[in-house]
């Protein structure tokens, strides 16, 4: 454990199922299904460990295997942790009793006993609160926990999970891909992800950035593809999908990812100008 934790408590303003669709991206990766140790560290859950709790819930679907590390900095949020998840050992709770979870102190760092190292490292709302230029330190040292085909995913949602955007990080720590993912029912325009972009490109929603071009674009598909909406808010989304592909996106996946809100590319299409 960790004596001086890396980093600054997070606001802590956890929700339930808050994380969903990031969860649901982890359980389909590569990296969390084929790993020889599919441990995963949920950093900087907040003030509930609900989200840990969830993440192992759903993991354990696909890889009954699978174990959970939840991180906080701030000690109160890990009692608080340990006491959430003593209900759930006592059956209290509709989480099964038997959930690989654990709860401990650590920032960036990420302390494991014994040596492990982790699948996968989530780290959601987290670095919201630092500065752009942070970001590439941050995600080195997290990154450089990782099991050597790893993954850090990294990003940001709004408070009801509807929301959200993330960036994938290698171990070396150099960003590979960038997604979306958007509740369609009741979505009045793709653009609304703008306010939730990870640090790394919620400044550059500006003329001149590829981020920014990626909104006009897809705010524009999803415009055109308003007849659509006559068989469904899904269908209208993945017209608007194949569009930009059509027109030179290199949009990564298929229509199994794309029905479900979720638009992925890789980091170079949408990456700083100066990068």
């Amino acid at each position: 454990m960790a004596s001086s934790p890396l980093g600054r408590p997070t606001r802590g303003t956890t929700g339930t199922n808050r994380l969903r669709r990031n969860d649901r991206w982890i359980a389909a990766s590569p990296v969390f299904r084929r790993a020889v140790d599919p441990l995963v560290v949920d950093l900087g859950y907040g003030a509930s460990g609900v989200t840990a709790l969830e993440l192992s819930a759903r993991l354990r679907r696909t890889r009954p295997d699978a174990e959970v590390r939840g991180l906080e900095i701030d000690p109160v949020r890990v009692a608080t942790a340990d006491a959430q998840l003593a209900e759930v050992r006592a059956g209290r709770t509709p989480f099964p009793a038997d959930l690989r979870v654990s709860f401990a102190r650590g920032g960036f760092e990420v302390p494991l006993p014994d040596g492990r190292r982790p699948a996968v490292i989530r780290a959601m709302n987290v670095l919201r609160q630092y500065d752009e230029e942070d970001v590439p330190a941050a995600w080195r040292t997290m990154a450089a926990r990782l099991a050597p085909d790893g993954l850090l995913v990294e990003g940001t949602c709004d408070e009801n999970g509807r929301v959200a955007s993330w960036v994938d990080v290698q171990r070396d720590g150099a960003p590979v891909r960038f997604t979306i993912s958007l509740r369609l029912a009741e979505l009045e325009h793709p653009h609304i992800v703008a306010e939730r972009l990870p640090k790394a490109l919620i400044h550059r929603n500006v003329p001149g950035e590829r981020v920014h071009e990626l909104l006009v674009d897809l705010d524009r598909e999803w415009a055109r593809a308003a007849p659509l909406m006559t068989f469904g808010a899904t269908q209208r989304f993945l017209a608007a999908v194949t569009a930009l592909r059509d027109q030179g996106w290199p949009v990564i996946g298929g229509r199994t990812r794309w029905r479900l809100g979720e638009l992925t590319l890789p980091w170079g299409a949408v990456a700083p100008a100066e990068s």
